[in-house]
């Protein structure tokens, strides 16, 4: 049982500088321990947490100490708890943790306890951004600032995704969050200690369970310098990714620290932390410093707020001031860069982490047309890499030749500094260069917030530029009595086509929409390599869209760029991007901004009022969602006609007694794959096929082809994300030796059927199956759909050379055994071609059981039925023992309900709510946060599915114009 806070001797007052006091905290200082000062801040973010949640029970004394030791402890990896400060659920995760947070209320019925318990325990954010898709573009009609429904369709009340410092009850404590957005690392550039779990385990959070983790080591990076002019966020941080990438920090924090820090926005950080998953750290921290304060105040918060943060983090030695003497911290490991040393590049075609410096990207690229087809490669012939090919664009006569761009989108992960310096590019070309976008590319801007909507078509103020812009774009001073542009940059982007068609991730997570058709079948008829450019952070093969096979991440003036140039086969430095009205040629350099202009634009364009009024006004609401019905039962009534809600069968045969650890006995291998299988090639989230098992099951129910929408968009029904799984059109499958598409190799029969029809054949004959991987299996989007779906085609284990973490500890949640290689192996090496049948045997006791242990694994040769062969592997990936108790109840959502009928004393939301619980959820429509006062605990559960069915109806018909029925 809990017992009181051991640590409650350090509970101090936090004094108002002006008399009065801010609340009562946890304080470090006050432990007297040296070993403190030495520790990096990301792990002090760990320890404060353990100190105030201690209660000797989910959370002891010697966790604490763990922490305090962690120079020493930190390479043993040792197990610590951790209870983050709230949860953040993305609508492709969320929707689906909303649907299991439904049936789990089912279950908890079933089995005779109270189906209120399962309720959040903690605040929970829910932001709707990933649903947006690009239907519409090269529109007013896309611009979703006249259908503010959006963003404000339900009652709510301002909140801020990032708060640094929590106030409840009285008690202070540094803001902390997982999310089940791998992205949610974007919030460490505003020194929130926050990183991507799966949907499964933040259910689990949500519902006041622990997350038990390895102590992490941190690595040390050094920043110092300055970006040169020209040079970009985006440039810098496609270098970190590749330093850390070389470097190795999977399952480590990256701090950073340094001279170098003071020059770089905390909207250049967050970029960086962005990307942590794409180096592969649980986070890229950037500690709370005077740029972060300044940041706070830009963006609204009240002055008291800042100043209460600022004392706080002083007092807690969390706050970094550069302008005194730094004590020296201790890291796992340390890196050095200095930002002179950054250069213009792009990444891709096909991973983040594929660096390519700009002045070599033309050579670059034919290298990729030469190459086998792999990651750098897509194997075509010398011959035919000149192709033309010749189509018609509404009836104009058009051509189409391998790395011409199709698709140019800047997504929402952009920040407004490289924003303002795309729309300068966009601003010289339309009055310099008179060229113009192809008309068949399709172009897109999707901001992460309403906010830019202000910066780009209100008053974007030029004092500090009329040299520049005025004289140099429309050849005459600007006027004195002008103090501003009332037209704004959005004109300029507009007249290129890049016209707001929303605000969320839209073609980063897949949801580019459809190309024109007669583009299309140039490009698949004649087999063309086209090109997708995005200011994104994921352009793995298959996810930006279908048919383009090059996708390349880029800065947004580099976006433009090469939408105006139309081609990636092209040197910006030797090749002019159009030809202006007096037959001069125009060089990308001609009109790229400086550092400087970019940064007087922003400082006298983004207001604080700017941010004041774009949430004020989502808070106005909308009558849509005020007149959707909120049942008053605690269970959801599922609808079997619906194709968007499913009561999914997680739980129906579930009993109070676990079930214990399962091996595996002859199974067939369903997939055999190579590196780098991401959760896009496992669940993808873009378009469904007309020819996929998930079309026909759509098309059985009456759902017309033009209303199947996206995977992302249905993942709240269970029956067809089962059938998406593995839908990749790009997969690559070894048993099919080299054949690319989401098809597989029935063994038994010799018969090539989809791997949803395969799986359904094993499940019927009643034969287990097991997958084949090689190294970085699971990389990619933290999607829980990518556990949940192989698990419901009857995959029982997966052997790889690596895992990524979040997906890892997600294929353990449902029950499926991730299984290593020993180091030095492989499939290849061993000989394994995916034919054998393979068995593993477990202890039938999970205590016997013990986290990275070796597991032996007999395959017996399909044609040889009496010839084995055993390899023992390097066995379990589970890194922590509570994992073994999730395998041991068949998922981590099963121990989760037998834990709560349970201990009902230590669970019911009937009893005084502690510190750190909730009475709202909060919800987004976009990356600005809204909370909305819901009611708990009896029908916030019944009330968000309804409104996944009829508000998001509402959602989906104005971004995606398509049908969304409840």
């Amino acid at each position: 049982m809990a017992s009181s806070n051991p640590f409650a001797s350090i509970l101090k007052t936090l004094e108002k500088p002006g008399g009065g006091e801010f609340g009562k905290y946890y304080s470090l200082p006050a432990l007297g321990d040296p070993r403190i000062d030495r520790l990096p801040y990301s792990i002090r973010i760990l320890l404060e947490s353990a100190i105030r949640n201690c209660d000797e029970f989910q959370v002891k004394a010697k966790d604490v100490e763990k922490i305090i030791d962690w120079e020493n402890s930190s390479p043993k990896q040792v197990e610590i708890p951790f209870k983050p400060a709230r949860v953040l659920l993305q609508d492709f995760t969320g929707v689906p943790a909303v649907v299991d947070l439904a049936c789990m209320r089912d279950a908890m019925n079933k089995l005779g306890g109270d189906s209120n318990k399962i309720n959040p325990l903690v605040p929970v954010d829910l932001v709707i951004d990933h649903s947006v898709q690009v239907d519409v573009a090269r529109s007013e009609n896309a611009d979703l600032d006249s259908h503010q429904v959006m963003y404000s369709y339900m009652r709510c009340e301002p909140g801020i995704l990032g708060r640094v410092v929590f106030n409840t009850e009285g008690i202070l404590y540094p803001d902390s969050v997982v999310g089940t957005d791998s992205h949610t690392t974007m919030i460490d550039g505003l020194g929130v200690a926050g990183w991507g779990v799966g949907g499964i385990e933040a259910e689990a959070a949500m519902l006041g369970q622990p997350m038990s983790m390895v102590l992490p080591g941190v690595v040390g990076f050094k920043l110092s310098g300055k970006l040169r002019d020209g040079v970009t966020a985006t440039d810098l941080v496609l270098t970190v990714t590749q330093m850390l990438r070389k470097h190795g920090v999977v399952g480590k924090f990256v701090e950073f620290y340094g001279e170098g820090m003071c020059e770089l926005s905390l909207a250049d950080r967050a970029t960086i932390a962005n990307m942590s998953p794409e180096y592969g750290a649980t986070m890229g921290f950037f500690p709370v410093d005077h740029v972060t304060l300044q940041y706070l105040k830009l963006t609204g918060r009240r002055d008291e707020t800042v100043s209460m943060i600022e004392s706080y983090l002083r007092a807690n030695n969390m706050f970094v001031d550069y302008s005194q003497p730094q004590v020296e911290k201790v890291y796992s490991s340390y890196l050095e860069l200095n930002l002179e040393d950054v250069e213009p590049c792009v990444s891709g075609p096909k991973r983040p982490h594929d660096r390519v410096p700009l002045k070599e990207m033309k050579a670059d690229w034919h290298s990729c047309l030469d190459n086998k087809v792999g990651f750098k490669g897509f194997a075509i012939p010398k011959e035919s890499q000149s192709k033309v090919v010749e189509f018609s664009y509404h009836g104009t006569p058009a051509q189409l030749r391998h790395g011409d761009v199709v698709i140019a989108a800047i997504t929402s992960c952009t920040i407004p500094q490289i924003l303002v310096a795309g729309a300068f590019i966009n601003a010289h070309s339309e009055w310099n260069a008179h060229n113009w976008v192809k008309p068949w590319i399709k172009t897109s801007l999707a901001p992460g917030s309403g906010v830019c909507n202000q910066i780009f078509r209100e008053e974007v103020c030029f004092r500090n530029l009329e040299d520049h812009i005025f004289q140099n774009v429309f050849g005459k001073c600007i006027p004195e009595s002008d103090v501003a542009l009332h037209s704004g940059l959005q004109k300029y982007l507009n007249q290129l086509g890049f016209h707001i068609v929303g605000y969320g991730c839209t073609t980063c997570i897949g949801n580019s929409g459809d190309i024109n058709e007669s583009v299309a079948s140039a490009i698949s008829e004649n087999d063309m390599v086209a090109a997708a450019v995005l200011s994104g952070n994921r352009n793995f093969e298959g996810r930006v869209h279908p048919l383009t096979r090059a996708n390349y991440l880029a800065s947004p003036p580099l976006v433009v760029a090469y939408a105006l140039a139309g081609t990636v086969d092209i040197d910006f430095e030797k090749e002019p991007i159009g030809v202006g009205k007096d037959g001069k040629q125009i060089f990308f350099r001609d009109i790229w901004p400086s550092t400087e202009e970019v940064a007087n634009v922003v400082q006298s364009s983004v207001l604080p009022a700017m941010f004041k009024a774009t949430y004020e006004a989502i808070t106005q609401g909308n009558p849509m969602w005020n007149q959707l019905s909120v049942p008053s039962s605690t269970l959801y009534t599922w609808d079997p006609k619906s194709t968007y809600i499913h009561d999914p069968p997680y739980f129906k045969s579930m009993t109070m007694s676990p079930p214990g650890p399962h091996g595996v006995k002859d199974a067939y291998c369903l997939l055999n794959f190579g590196d780098s299988i991401t959760t896009d090639h496992i669940s993808p989230a873009g378009s469904i096929h007309k020819d996929s098992p998930a079309a026909r099951y759509l098309m059985e129910r009456g759902v017309d082809r033009r209303d199947f929408n996206s995977y992302g968009s249905r993942r709240g029904n269970d029956e067809i994300m089962a059938r998406g799984t593995f839908a990749n059109i790009r997969i690559v499958n070894k048993l099919l030796k080299g054949e690319v598409g989401p098809k597989t190799l029935h063994i038994p029969s010799g018969e090539k059927l989809s791997v949803f029809d395969a799986a359904m054949r094993y499940k019927s004959e009643g034969q287990d199956t097991i997958i084949l991987a090689g190294a970085e299996y699971g990389s990619g989007s933290s999607r829980d759909w990518a556990a949940k779906g192989p698990m419901l085609l009857g995959v029982k284990a997966v052997i790889a050379k690596s895992f990524e973490r979040i997906h890892r500890s997600n294929l353990v949640g449902m029950g499926i055994i991730p299984l290593c290689f020993k180091p030095g192996q492989d499939a290849e090496t061993l000989g394994l071609t995916g034919h054998e049948r393979y068995t593993i045997d477990l202890p039938s006791s999970v205590s016997e059981i013990k986290p990275g242990q070796d597991i032996t694994v007999v395959d017996r040769q399909w044609e040889i039925i009496y010839l084995y062969h055993e390899i023992r592997y390097r066995g379990w990936v589970i890194l922590v023992q509570v994992e073994l108790a999730y395998f041991d109840h068949g998922g981590i959502l099963q121990y989760a309900i037998r834990n709560l009928n349970r201990w009902e004393k230590l669970t019911s939301l009937k009893s005084n709510r502690r510190v750190g619980s909730c009475s709202t959820l909060r919800t987004n429509f976009s990356h600005d946060v809204i909370s909305l006062p819901v009611v708990f605990p009896e029908s916030v559960i019944c009330h968000a599915l309804n409104a996944l069915c009829g508000g998001c109806a509402i959602l989906s018909s104005i971004v995606s114009s398509k049908a969304f029925p409840a």
